[in-house]
């Protein structure tokens, strides 16, 4: 081998190696329908009025460490509880990392547990913070096996369980009363964490329940209610909870330009709402139309995207893509996902551009 081959043998992590990069397609050219964006940019005026904030920035300064005025103004915008303060990320991704490292016991080793199919950087972040993952097959419906999450529970005593609420990639809102039975399965001995990346569409949320399971944290961000440019998301919890999670974050993890952004759009979520509002009425009407079409078999979504199975998803992708329409392949995530794809949605116009392509894949000898 190499002098560089035998360097990366010798010192990256053996899992590591075995690891692939998360992907990230480049979709310059394409109607972007696989990432869940919100397809609508903010009216000028206030794109004008936040480029002049931008423009004033003190970029040669580090943030403020606390973010208090931004972490006040999440707080009263976006519903957080009287007397529960937030923690910010760049992303979730990045709280989730921080939620799964602070967890990972060096005595003996934790276990992070989420039912599957789920939201991949779970498993990812408890491996890479060198914990167990332990993931429980969802129902045929895709709601939560009781039974075997309970027992899971109980067998490896883990302690985080993740819940994306709407599920990722499925759409479906878990019950309620589901919920709350893990969340007392799990007692002391554990946290769930209620990744609410969706709530601006779903409209549903565990947040005003935070005083009553103080095992409970509340994760969000506003990449789906429509800035996702700019990194940023943000958790509650038990405020003595809260303060060990803040040990662990990096210091100055959310840049300059990331807050100005955030404070000015936080002062005009009313029209983020609206956008949101304009989403799910689509939903509704794109949700019929597949529904109509022979051999698509269409989940239930409470999320600004809808997934479906199809008779063959990755033929159905790959001549999407030659339309320059972009939507994510859902079949290698998990066998229970076999021929599902996943579509965001969008405007009317991008909505019709994968409708028109969808039927045309569908066509015999397509």
């Amino acid at each position: 081998m190499s002098f560089i081959e035998n360097l990366i043998a010798n010192v990256i992590r053996e899992d590591v190696r075995a690891n692939a990069a998360y992907a990230v397609a480049d979709g310059s050219g394409f109607v972007l329908l696989d990432q869940m964006e919100n397809p609508y940019e903010l009216p000028r005026a206030l794109r004008e009025e936040l480029g002049q904030r931008l423009a004033d920035a003190v970029l040669n300064r580090y943030p403020r460490g606390s973010y208090a005025t931004l972490k006040a103004k999440v707080c009263d915008k976006l519903g957080i509880p009287a007397g529960y303060d937030v923690m910010l990320g760049n992303g979730s991704d990045e709280l989730i990392q921080i939620v799964t490292t602070t967890v990972a016991n060096q005595k003996r080793r934790a276990t992070v547990l989420a039912p599957v199919p789920a939201f991949v950087m779970y498993s990812r972040a408890a491996q890479f913070a060198g914990a167990d993952f332990v993931g429980v097959k969802l129902k045929k419906d895709f709601s939560l096996d009781m039974e075997a999450m309970l027992a899971a529970i109980a067998l490896h005593q883990p302690a985080v369980v993740f819940l994306a609420y709407p599920n990722n990639p499925t759409g479906n809102l878990f019950a309620v009363e589901d919920i709350e039975a893990i969340l007392r399965a799990l007692g002391e001995n554990g946290i769930a964490v209620l990744d609410e990346a969706y709530q601006p569409f779903a409209r549903q949320t565990f947040m005003d329940r935070l005083p009553e399971f103080e095992n409970l944290v509340v994760m969000r961000t506003v990449s789906k209610l429509g800035l996702a440019g700019i990194r940023l998301g943000y958790m509650t919890a038990a405020p003595q909870l809260l303060n060990e999670f803040e040990k662990v974050r990096p210091p100055y993890n959310v840049n300059v330009l990331t807050q100005v952004a955030a404070e000015f759009v936080l002062d005009h979520v009313e029209v983020l709402d609206a956008q949101a509002e304009a989403i799910n009425a689509e939903r509704t009407l794109l949700a019929a139309e597949l529904a109509a079409l022979p051999g698509v078999e269409v989940f239930p979504s409470a999320a600004n995207f809808i997934s479906m199975r199809v008779p063959d998803g990755a033929a159905v992708c790959e001549k999407l893509m030659s339309e320059k329409v972009l939507i994510k392949n859902l079949s290698k995530m998990h066998p229970m996902l076999a021929n599902c794809i996943r579509v965001t949605v969008s405007t009317p116009e991008e909505n019709s551009a994968f409708l028109n392509g969808l039927k045309a894949a569908l066509q015999p000898g397509a």
